[in-house]
C-alpha cells in the first residue's frame, strides 16, 4: 500500500507486469536491484513483489542470488495458442533433416521479428536467434521477408526511423532498403550477408496466406558457404508453401 501511495497512478498489477517485463532475451538473469531499475519499481516494493512471485514460482532464484523466469510462467506459456507453431514445426524438421542447417520461424511483433520456433543441431553454425527472442527486422532474412509484404504505410514508417546497424554490412539507407524489399517481393525470398552477425548469411521465405505474410521461414549458414544459399531457397519456399496450405486448411 505504501508503494501505491508513492505512485498513485500505478497499480499493483502494473508493477508486477513491469517486474516480469524486466526480463528479456538479453537480460534473462537479474539481481533484485537490476529488476527494480529496469522495471521502474522502487526497491522496497520490488523486494516485496518479487518475494510473492518467487513463492508462486513465477520467478526463480539461482545459487548466486540472481532472479530468472520461473517454471510456473513457462507452464502457463505452453497454454498460449500456438496453432502456427504446431502446424509449422514438422516443416522445420523436414528442412533441417534435408539440410542439416539451423532453421527458424518468425512472426512480426511491432517493429521487430519474434522467433516462435527453431530446429537446430550442434554442428550447424551458431546463430543469435532463439525461440521467444526478438531482433530488428531489416538486418535479418526473416525480417526482410516479413517487411516486404507489409502495407506501404508501414514500410514507409519503418524506413523513416533511425535503423540499427549491428554490423558494417547492415543496409540502413532508406532508399536502398526500399529497393531491396521490392526485390524480395518480386522474387519471393530474402537473402542477407553478414547484416545481423559477422560470419553468417541467411535466406528466408514468407509464409503467405491470402497475400499476407503471417510468418517467415529462415535458414542460416556460415558466410564462407554463402554461394550455397540459392540452392536452399527452393527448399525454403516449398516448406513455407506447405505451412501456408496447412494453416489455411486448419482455419
Amino acid at each position: 500500500m505504501a508503494g501505491g501511495a508513492r505512485e498513485p497512478g500505478r497499480s499493483v498489477t502494473s508493477k508486477v507486469l513491469a517486474i516480469l517485463g524486466a526480463f528479456d532475451a538479453a537480460h534473462p538473469r537479474l539481481t533484485l536491484t537490476e529488476v527494480a531499475a529496469r522495471s521502474g519499481v522502487p526497491l522496497t516494493t520490488a523486494h516485496r513483489l518479487v518475494g510473492e512471485l518467487e513463492r508462486w514460482q513465477a520467478l526463480g532464484r539461482g545459487p548466486d542470488g540472481r532472479l530468472s523466469v520461473g517454471l510456473r510462467l513457462w507452464e502457463l506459456g505452453q497454454l498460449a495458442p500456438g496453432r502456427l507453431q504446431d502446424l509449422a514445426h514438422p516443416w522445420l524438421q523436414e528442412v533441417f533433416a534435408g539440410t542439416g542447417e539451423n532453421v527458424h520461424l518468425a512472426v512480426r511483433e511491432g517493429l521487430e521479428v519474434l522467433y516462435v520456433d527453431k530446429v537446430y543441431g550442434r554442428r550447424a553454425v551458431p546463430i543469435v536467434s532463439r525461440a521467444g527472442g526478438r531482433l530488428p527486422m531489416h538486418p535479418t532474412g526473416v525480417g526482410k521477408a516479413l517487411l516486404a509484404y507489409e502495407p506501404d504505410w508501414f514500410v514507409r514508417a519503418y524506413l523513416a526511423r533511425e535503423l540499427e546497424r549491428p554490423t558494417p554490412h547492415t543496409i540502413t539507407e532508406p532508399g536502398r532498403l526500399a529497393r531491396e524489399l521490392s526485390t524480395v517481393r518480386a522474387q519471393g525470398y530474402a537473402l542477407t550477408y553478414e547484416e545481423m552477425t559477422l560470419g553468417s548469411c541467411s535466406a528466408a521465405a514468407p509464409v503467405l496466406v491470402e497475400g499476407r505474410a503471417i510468418a517467415a521461414l529462415g535458414i542460416v549458414l556460415a558466410s564462407r558457404r554463402a554461394r550455397e544459399l540459392p540452392r536452399l531457397v527452393d527448399i525454403l519456399r516449398t516448406a513455407a508453401g506447405g505451412i501456408a496450405e496447412s494453416y489455411s486448411a486448419a482455419a
